[in-house]
């Protein structure tokens, strides 16, 4: 758990610090233009994920702006949700083994109650307390996960809105500019 906390903790302080708004913002007015070569020229080499994926919208916006977007997002999405499953799996599972180990403990607690007789209680007492130091474990270990599992969950949904939004303007854009460019400017009256 440690190890993919550290490591998404690190991806996602990595993905913060290559965001560029500034170009995102500039990329979509440079599209109302539809200044295509403008859009390439001052992109490249850009690590924004949002940047990248409205040039990938924009290289494929002959044939389907949308769906290759889409498909950009998508492998941002899955990039951005690596290893959550490891975080999810051990929320579950932490607390069951430590429930488990406390039940296995109990069972010799008792067994050995039997052995001895009452007359030791303090062998089964020790033997209870040591059982229920796996439950803390495990549940130790799920409180800590959730927390950073809910905050890189979150960063994720953001993401992804992130994504879509700026998607979204891009191909209006893209379809005001079509309209224009078919019907002609439009005229004050």
């Amino acid at each position: 758990v440690l190890t993919v906390v550290i490591e998404r903790t690190v991806f996602w302080v990595t993905v913060r610090s290559r965001r560029n708004r500034a170009l995102v913002d500039e990329v979509l007015e440079i599209c109302r233009q539809g200044d295509w070569e403008t859009v390439r020229q001052k992109t490249v080499g850009c690590r924004d994920f949002v940047v990248r994926i409205l040039v990938s919208g924009i290289l494929h916006r002959e044939f389907s702006m949308l769906k290759a977007m889409e498909s950009a997002a998508e492998d941002h999405v899955r990039r951005m949700r690596r290893f959550m499953g490891v975080l999810d799996t051990m929320i579950t599972v932490a607390p069951l083994l430590g429930i488990f180990g406390t039940v296995t403990g109990i069972i010799t607690s008792f067994e050995m109650l039997g052995a001895a007789g009452i007359g030791d209680p303090q062998a089964v007492t020790a033997g209870v307390a040591e059982a229920l130091i796996t439950t803390a474990a495990g549940l130790a270990i799920a409180i800590f996960t959730v927390f950073p599992y809910n905050y890189f969950t979150a960063q994720v949904e953001k993401a992804a809105q992130e994504m879509e939004k700026y998607a979204t303007s891009l191909e209006i854009v893209y379809e005001k500019l079509l309209h224009d460019n078919q019907c002609g400017p439009r005229r004050a009256p």
